[in-house]
C-alpha cells in the first residue's frame, strides 16, 4: 500500500484534535467549503476523521453570485464533497451593500448562510483558515493600530451568543500544506481570482508585505505572527476573568442603562480600567468603542473637571456623583 502523504496526515491530525477537544461529540459537523485548497483539504480530512468517529458530515458552499462562473464553481465544489462521501449543500445568497466594502459584505452574507444551516442542524461549523490567514489577520491588525483585541487574530474555537460554534482546525497548518494534501489526494482546488486581486488589502498583505518581511527579516515571520496571536489570546482569557470579577463588584444597573463606580475604576491600572469600560458598553449596548472613545470616557474618572456627557455609539457616558453612568440614546 502507498504511504500516507505527510500533508494529508498533518491535516487529519489537526481535524482529529479539534473534534476530540469538543466538550460533547456532535452527531453532525458542517464544513464551510469554497472549493479552494484550504477548505477542500479540510473537507477531505473531516470526511475521513468524522467517519471514524461516527459523526456525520455536511458541506455548505455559499454562492455569492458575484462572479460570472459562481454557480458552476459552487456546483463543482459540491460535487467534490459528494465524491468524498459528504452530504453537500449549496446556499445561494444576495450580498447586501453595507458601505464597508464588497469583501466585508460577502463575508457577512456567507457567515449568515453558514449560521442558518448550523442552527438548523445543531452542528458546529469547521472553517479552513490556516496559519497564513492568521498571520495576515495579525499583520492587518497591526497596520490599523486597533489594539490587542485584533492582534489575537482568529480563535481556534468561538461560540457566539446564539450558540453557533465555529472551529478552525488548521490554524497551525501552512497554506502550502493544504495544497500538497489536495495534490496527494487528487483533488483539484479552485483558485478564487479575488485571492490575487491587489485591490483587496488582505491580498496586498499576502502577496507584497509578508514576502518583503520574510526577505528582509528572515524566514518564520508568519509563524511568529501566529504565535503572537496565540499568546495574546491566552493573556486576554486570563485578563477577562479578572475583569468579570471586578465588574461584579463595581457595576450597578441604572435607569436606561448601567453605572460603574468611578473610585473603583480609578483604583485600577489604565489597561484594566479601559477594558472594563469597553466590556460594559459592549455587554450592555452591543457596540464596540474605539481607543479614542474609551480614553475619553476614562477621563471622566481620571481627569474630571465637570465636563458634560460623552456621545458614544448607541449610548452616552456621564459623571453623576461618584459613578459613571452609561445610558441608552
Amino acid at each position: 500500500m502507498p504511504s500516507l502523504s505527510p500533508a494529508v496526515a498533518e491535516i487529519r491530525r489537526a481535524v482529529r484534535a479539534a473534534l476530540a477537544a469538543l466538550p460533547e461529540q456532535p452527531t453532525t459537523v458542517i464544513v464551510a467549503l469554497s472549493g479552494g485548497a484550504d477548505s477542500l483539504a479540510l473537507a477531505a480530512a473531516t470526511a475521513f476523521e468524522a467517519r471514524a468517529a461516527g459523526i456525520g458530515v455536511r458541506s455548505v458552499t455559499v454562492d455569492h453570485g458575484l462572479q460570472d462562473a459562481s454557480e458552476r464553481v459552487s456546483a463543482e465544489a459540491a460535487a467534490k464533497a459528494s465524491a468524498l462521501g459528504i452530504e453537500a449543500l449549496v446556499e445561494r445568497v444576495v450580498v447586501a451593500e453595507s458601505g464597508e466594502g464588497p469583501e466585508a459584505d460577502a463575508r457577512a452574507a456567507r457567515y449568515a448562510a453558514l449560521r442558518r444551516v448550523a442552527q438548523a442542524e445543531d452542528a458546529p461549523v469547521l472553517l479552513g483558515h490556516t496559519l497564513d490567514d492568521q498571520a495576515e489577520t495579525v499583520l492587518l491588525g497591526l497596520s490599523r493600530g486597533s489594539g490587542a483585541g485584533s492582534l489575537q487574530g482568529m480563535a481556534p474555537v468561538r461560540i457566539d451568543d446564539d450558540g453557533t460554534t465555529w472551529i478552525r482546525p488548521l490554524l497551525a497548518v501552512r497554506r502550502e500544506t493544504t495544497r500538497a494534501a489536495c495534490a496527494a489526494e487528487g483533488l483539484g482546488p479552485w483558485d478564487d481570482p479575488h485571492n490575487a486581486d491587489p485591490r483587496y488589502l488582505r491580498v496586498r498583505a499576502r502577496e507584497r508585505v509578508l514576502p518583503v518581511l520574510e526577505a528582509e527579516l528572515g524566514p518564520g515571520i508568519a509563524e511568529a505572527l501566529a504565535r503572537t496571536a496565540e499568546q495574546l489570546r491566552e493573556d486576554a482569557e486570563a485578563f477577562d476573568e479578572m475583569i468579570h470579577e471586578t465588574i461584579e463588584d463595581i457595576v450597578e444597573h441604572a435607569e436606561a442603562g448601567i453605572s460603574v463606580s468611578a473610585a473603583a475604576l480609578a483604583a485600577n491600572p489604565a489597561a484594566l480600567r479601559n477594558r472594563v469600560i469597553r466590556l460594559v458598553v459592549q455587554s450592555e449596548f452591543g457596540v464596540g468603542l474605539t481607543r479614542a472613545q474609551t480614553v475619553e470616557v476614562a477621563r471622566l474618572v481620571t481627569d474630571w473637571s465637570g465636563q458634560g456627557p460623552i456621545d458614544l455609539p448607541g449610548c452616552t457616558a456621564a459623571r453623576a456623583g461618584g459613578r459613571i453612568v452609561f445610558a441608552a440614546r
